[in-house]
């Protein structure tokens, strides 16, 4: 009998996502990546589950990757918080409200960007506040693609720097810590 083969539309792309995570940290850090869900949330262990849980969007890869990349940012105590004890106001943020918005997504968008070059995925940055009619401002997306270059030439924090590695082996992807992978013209 001939071996059978996976394809993409078998596997989706999440799934390889959150498979290449749960390789990483489900053993390690009891951590799992989780999709199918309407909000993205992270729930740490406890009493009704017994291991920390990164839930993202659906199936959307994005959500997948940007819920990762918060998770790699949250030091060890912020990772014992619900949502790591983040502030979150939701669309129809105030002018103040945006700004802390963005200054807070720095850090977890650059990885995200990483983290899709990994996956040969299209990055966009989120200015998560669709009622505004805005977009993400350019101080915003400069701002992002001066982390990612910081990541790629000074060196990011372990788990995040593996679990790019592994998404890079995963889909069969070059370096994605290479600086020239990246440049800020791909936001506009």
């Amino acid at each position: 009998m001939p071996a059978l083969s996976i394809t993409e539309a078998e596997y989706p792309v999440t799934e390889r996502i959150a498979g290449v995570f749960n390789r990483c940290f489900a053993a390690a850090l009891n951590t799992r990546l989780c999709g199918g869900f309407e909000e993205p949330y992270y729930r740490p262990a406890g009493a009704a589950c017994p291991h920390h849980r990164i839930e993202f969007t659906r199936d959307y890869p994005a959500s997948a990757l940007h819920e990762a990349a918060h998770w790699c940012v949250a030091g060890e105590r912020r990772r014992q918080l619900p949502d790591y004890g983040y502030w979150y106001a939701p669309d129809g943020r105030s002018a103040e409200q945006q700004r802390e918005f963005e200054r807070a997504e720095v850090k977890p968008q650059a990885l995200e960007w990483i983290f899709a070059r990994a996956c040969g995925l299209r990055f966009r940055a989120s200015a998560d506040n669709l009622h505004s009619g805005l977009g993400p401002s350019d101080a915003f997306k400069e701002s992002i693609w001066r982390q990612v270059r910081r990541y790629c030439e000074e060196g990011m924090n372990s788990r995040a720097r593996g679990f790019a590695l592994a998404l890079a082996r995963e889909f069969g992807r070059p370096d994605p810590m290479d600086p020239r992978h990246y440049q800020l013209a791909e936001l506009a």
